[in-house]
């Protein structure tokens, strides 16, 4: 395992680890994620944060369109226009009775490695199931360094609140987690 300091040579780096299939610890506008390619690292991931298999994760895209190639619904425009953001839509899956969370992340810099890759990836909060949240990256590289790839050190966390999360369903927006971003009363109707 290797520690990288986040800028543009970055790139390059976590997108040829991530195609080969690693588990990798990324900084996002968010919260620091566990992250690899969606279906191929699903089993790494979970064994590494000890989650089971009830619980799926968060499905990073590089750009808002690409929701579409996940799932057939329309997303309302008051809410694609909180993208690029802290916002995870729970959507159905095209072709599956299941349901998918999906989030278009707003640091250009992680887009760019999920546009570079050419499929979503995953991402879910750097901790083991049911413990808080890591952000201060000295407790990650201690926790986490025998079990992932690589890390991307972008300092500390200076907050630990993940995305809000809502469900687009036949009902209209329900909010399932509130996290940084304060869904607009408008939209929720």
């Amino acid at each position: 395992m290797k520690v990288i300091k986040k800028d543009n040579s970055a790139v390059d780096i976590c997108v040829k680890m991530l195609l080969e299939e690693k588990v990798i610890i990324l900084p996002t506008d968010t919260v620091y994620g566990f992250s690899g390619i969606i279906v191929k690292t699903e089993d790494k991931i979970r064994t590494i944060k000890g989650r089971g298999e009830d619980k799926p994760f968060i499905v990073l895209i590089g750009n808002p369109s690409d929701i579409y190639s996940i799932t057939g619904i329309s997303i309302p425009e008051s809410l694609f226009s909180l993208w690029p953001g802290p916002l995870t839509i729970i959507v159905p899956e095209k072709n599956t009775q299941k349901t998918v969370a999906v989030r278009c992340p707003g640091d250009q810099w992680l887009r760019s490695i999920i546009n570079k890759c050419g499929v979503p990836i995953y991402s879910t909060s750097v901790n083991r199931s049911g413990l808080p949240v890591l952000g201060n990256i000295d407790d990650i590289i201690d926790e986490f360094e025998d079990d992932v790839d690589l890390i991307v050190d972008d300092g500390n966390s200076t907050s630990l609140t993940a995305s809000t999360i809502i469900s687009l369903g036949q009902k209209g927006v329900s909010i399932i987690r509130q996290g940084s971003l304060i869904i607009p009363e408008e939209v929720l109707k």
